[in-house]
């Protein structure tokens, strides 16, 4: 079982905003975001939106029963999995065919990931501050390196999350994992990222998915602003990475996305090596030109995907001796 089946089968389908009334829960520094899940109107087509256009790397996936997916992996072993319905009439899972429904059958993103090395640690602390978590579920052969994760019977985040650990050598991407020549290949890139840099969060309420990141053990939120996509909310640091909970803040990108497709996963940032390349990759993939403006993590560029992937992606230049993924209070 591959970890989007369970997602599909438990997050997709999730209801509202669980509020805790328990204290903050100790945030593991173990823990950081790993993945999001990215529904494309084929497979195909979201392959070569990602590649052509935007520079990415694609490896193949599975498609065992007429839900294909794809992975894009990075140096820092973050990934996207591409995922997109081959065939008339597939076997859809309930989660599924919610998350089918809740997108109307377009592209997009509702549910991303934490990967711990404390899973077992957040599970019990979790279920002890009373959060609906699920029991444990693991894959795909228990007799080879895989996967262990849980998520939430009744989503506490206004966008479906699980948290999920690995086994060590666990690659679905390569034949061959023990191969360090192909590990390193298939995480380098045309257009230069390198690492994930934070996910962004859409809402009406930022400050419930404030308060529900606090509850999970995830606190230090700083207020920020996002005028690239008309968004206002609050910066969360998980390990390396940060969680953004926005909402809109005027009748920007954020509004319009809300609007027509309500709450989901606005935006993924990545940080590149060279900030001016990728411009010029996105730059010919969309025959159009692009500024740079001065974002959360410095110097940044937004592709105009939302049309192709539901989704936009951020480049940033990679931040050097940087100690935390957020801006300081006041910074923003």
């Amino acid at each position: 079982m591959r970890p989007v089946m369970f997602v599909s089968a438990w997050l997709l389908c999730m209801g509202a905003i669980q509020a805790s009334a328990s204290p903050s829960l100790p945030q593991d520094p173990g823990t950081r975001l790993d993945h999001v899940l990215l529904w494309g109107r084929g497979i195909d087509d979201v392959t070569s939106v990602m590649a052509v256009k935007l520079g990415f790397q694609v490896r193949p996936g599975r498609d065992p029963s007429g839900v294909a997916n794809r992975y894009i992996r990075l140096a820092d072993s973050s990934f996207i999995e591409l995922l997109s319905i081959t065939r008339p009439n597939p076997t859809f899972d309930p989660g599924m065919q919610a998350d089918q429904e809740a997108l109307k059958s377009g592209p997009g993103a509702r549910t991303f990931g934490f990967r711990t090395s404390s899973l077992d640690t957040i599970y019990a602390a979790l279920k002890a501050s009373n959060h609906a978590v699920t029991p444990f579920f693991s894959g795909p052969d228990a007799s080879k390196p895989g996967w262990r994760l849980f998520a939430f019977d009744k989503a506490p985040l206004s966008s479906n999350t699980f948290f999920i650990d690995y086994k060590a050598g666990y690659a679905p991407d390569q034949y061959d994992p023990g191969n360090a020549d192909d590990y390193r290949v298939t995480r380098e890139h045309p257009n230069g990222a390198r690492a994930l840099s934070s996910i962004w969060l859409v809402s009406a309420h930022a400050d419930a998915d404030r308060r529900a990141l606090e509850n999970m053990g995830f606190g230090h939120a700083v207020a920020v602003k996002v005028p690239a996509a008309g968004a206002a909310g609050y910066c969360v640091p998980v390990g390396p990475t940060a969680l953004l909970a926005l909402q809109p803040d005027g009748n920007g990108l954020a509004q319009r996305i809300l609007t027509t497709g309500g709450p989901r996963i606005l935006a993924v940032s990545y940080a590149v090596d060279d900030l001016g390349r990728a411009q010029r990759w996105v730059e010919r993939g969309y025959e159009r030109r692009l500024t740079t403006y001065s974002g959360l993590s410095g110097e940044s560029f937004l592709a105009p995907t939302q049309d192709d992937l539901g989704l936009s992606i951020e480049f940033h230049a990679i931040r050097r001796n940087e100690n935390t993924p957020c801006p300081a209070a006041g910074q923003s």
